[in-house]
C-alpha cells in the first residue's frame, strides 16, 4: 500500500489491468519481496496517493485498506509524503535552482502547516488500528521514504542550501512521525531512510533519482529508482525471512 515511492513510479511498465494514473509497476519493492517470500500480493499502491486515500476512496478507487482480509498475514505501507507536500517541495526547489520547467515560471512552494503534520500522524494511527482490527494476525511494516536530498548537491540534485535544509527537515518530520505511530501501534518500521543515507542522487550508487537538466530516465524524478526497491526488497526479506516472517 502506500503513494509513488511504493508504487514504483517511472521504474518500469506498469502493471496489466492496473490504473495507468497509479504507475504501479511489477519490479516495485512489494512484488519483488513475495517473489523473495513466496507470497501473494494485493497491491493498491498507487502515486498521489495520501493518507487519506487509505481510509477512503479516492475517485473510481477503493480506499487501499479494502484489500485488508482477516487472513491478511502482511502489509507493507510507504504513505505521507503527499499529505505535507514533500515531493513538490522539491520539485519547486529543483526549479529555483535553475532546472527549466518547459519555460514555464517555478511553481509556488507551499510549506505544510502544523495542522497538517497532525493530520498525516491521525490518520495514520487509524490505519495502523484498522488493519489490526480487520487482521490481528497481519505484521504491518510502515517503509521509511528513502533519503533524497544529499549533504551535498550535485548536477543530479541541484538545489539551493536554504532548500535543501528544509527538505531535508521535513523528511525527517516524516520519518519521526511514521517511527512514532509505528512503534505505538506496536507495527514494523524498516527504516529505508538510514539505509540509503549513502545513496542519494549525487551517489555513486543511487537508490533514487533527483531531478536536473538531464534526465537518466531510471524512475520518476525525486523518487526512488529500481536499485532503490531493490534494496528495500532485500531488506525487508531479510528482516521478515529472518524469524519474523508473517
Amino acid at each position: 500500500m502506500g503513494s509513488s515511492f511504493a508504487a514504483g513510479a517511472g521504474i518500469g511498465p506498469t502493471k496489466p489491468n492496473t490504473p495507468t494514473r497509479c504507475q504501479r509497476t511489477s519490479i516495485n519493492y512489494a512484488s519483488l519481496l513475495v517473489n523473495k517470500l513466496a507470497l501473494d500480493l494485493t497491491d493498491v499502491t498507487c502515486g498521489g496517493a495520501t493518507t487519506a486515500h487509505l481510509l477512503g476512496p479516492w475517485n473510481e478507487l477503493l480506499p487501499q485498506i479494502a484489500a485488508v482480509r482477516s487472513d491478511t498475514r502482511l502489509v507493507t505501507v510507504t504513505i505521507g509524503g503527499n499529505d505535507i507536500g514533500y515531493v513538490a517541495g522539491l520539485m519547486t526547489a529543483s526549479c529555483r535552482a535553475g532546472v527549466s520547467f518547459r519555460g514555464r515560471p517555478c511553481p509556488p512552494g507551499t510549506a505544510p502547516r502544523e495542522a497538517d503534520y497532525r493530520e498525516l500522524e491521525d490518520r495514520m494511527r487509524a490505519f495502523a488500528k484498522q488493519v489490526s482490527a480487520t487482521a490481528p494476525r497481519a505484521k504491518l511494516v510502515f517503509v521509511q521514504y528513502v533519503t533524497l536530498v544529499p549533504n551535498v548537491p550535485c548536477y543530479a540534485a541541484p538545489l539551493r542550501p536554504d532548500d535543501a535544509r528544509v527538505s531535508r527537515a521535513l523528511g525527517l518530520r516524516l520519518a519521526q512521525i511514521t517511527s512514532r505511530v509505528a512503534r505505538e501501534s506496536g507495527a514494523v518500521v524498516l527504516s529505508a531512510d538510514k539505509l540509503s543515507r549513502d545513496h542519494t542522487p549525487c551517489s555513486a550508487v543511487p537508490w533514487s533519482e533527483g531531478l536536473s537538466l538531464r534526465s537518466t530516465g531510471a524512475g520518476a524524478p525525486w523518487h526512488p529508482n529500481a536499485f532503490g526497491h531493490a534494496a528495500i526488497a532485500h531488506a525487508l526479506s531479510g528482516r521478515l525471512g529472518g524469524g519474523e516472517r508473517p
